[in-house]
This record gives C-alpha cells, structure tokens and sequence, in this order.
C-alpha cells in the first residue's frame, strides 16, 4: 500500500498536480504552521512592551498575517464530490491534500527566492505564502479515488463516494 502511494505520488509530481499526503504528515505539517503563528504572536507582544491581556488579539493578528484566506465550493454530484478552491499563486507542487472519508485537508506553502531589489518596500500586504483548510464532507467518499487539477489559480478535487455499506441484521438471542 505504501509502494502504491509512493508511485502515486512521484505520478502526480510528474504531472504537476498537487500532492497528496497522508493525515499524520499533513498535522506535522500543521503544527508547524502552528509554531509560526504563535512566534509571530509573541512578536506582537514583545513590540507592544509584553502588555498582558491581548492575546487572542496578537494570534490572530499573526494569523492573518501568515495565513491567506482560501474560498471553497463544495458540490454534491450523483457519484462524487466535486471541491473547488481558490489558490492563486500558488504552483500544483506547492499543494498538498489529504484525504480520508469523510474528511479533507488542503495546504500549501510557497516558497520565495529573494529577488534583488532596486526599491525599498515601505509598506505590502503580500505577506502570505501559506493556506490550510480543512473540510468535513457531506458525505463519505474512498481516498483512493481522488482527482486533482489545478487551473487558473482554481484547485479542482474530484472526490467518488464510498459505496454504500449494507446494513447488517443481528439476531437477538436470550441469555
């Protein structure tokens, strides 16, 4: 099963579609982000004189900071799920999902090289190079029937549901 996702994997680099990864790797992943928004927070506090009383404040500050926004729409087609999600600037490489059954994540980082700089930038809101957004689905789908595209800064997930389980009589005995 691992080979199998390994395969899956190179395919996809290949063929510049996004990444998928397993849940554990992506919660690494999301405690990474985690560790960098609360650096962040404690950067606003530091500035401000290490006034207690503002931390819900400088997290979320530092969260908007680091994290961009990422719209989605979910569909519910006869056979699948069909998610769309706002990624601009962001290459296919950069993306990673991972999918279980009745749960998704999407992510992504981007990393800039330094460009030489003939000005000096005084102000920019251009700071995030990150997304994470996670999904619960409306209804159970199999992991290993996933499609991804990505096109026009727009991720395409097409997701086939899981079939349905057959419902299992117990009979009742008496003790």
């Amino acid at each position: 099963m691992q080979t199998q996702h390994a395969m899956e994997s190179k395919q996809q680099e290949t063929s510049s579609s996004p990444i998928f990864i397993e849940a554990e790797k992506l919660f690494e992943h999301m405690k990474e982000f985690s560790q960098s928004v609360a650096r962040r927070a404690y950067e606003f506090f530091e500035s401000r004189g290490r006034e207690i009383g503002h931390d819900l404040e400088d997290w979320f500050r530092a969260e908007s900071e680091l994290m961009r926004p990422v719209p989605v729409e979910i569909k519910d087609a006869e056979n699948q799920i069909i998610v769309r999600a706002e990624v601009p600037g962001f290459a296919a490489n950069e993306i990673k999902v991972s999918v279980e059954p009745k749960y998704l994540v999407i992510s992504g980082k981007s990393e800039k090289t330094a460009e030489e700089e003939k000005e000096q930038t005084m102000f920019s809101e251009f700071r995030s190079n990150q997304f994470c957004r996670s999904l619960w689905l409306p209804t159970e789908v199999d992991p290993a029937k996933v499609a991804a595209v990505l096109k026009d800064g727009i991720l395409e997930l097409t997701l086939a549901k899981a079939a349905p389980r057959e419902t299992v009589n117990v009979e009742v005995k008496t003790a």
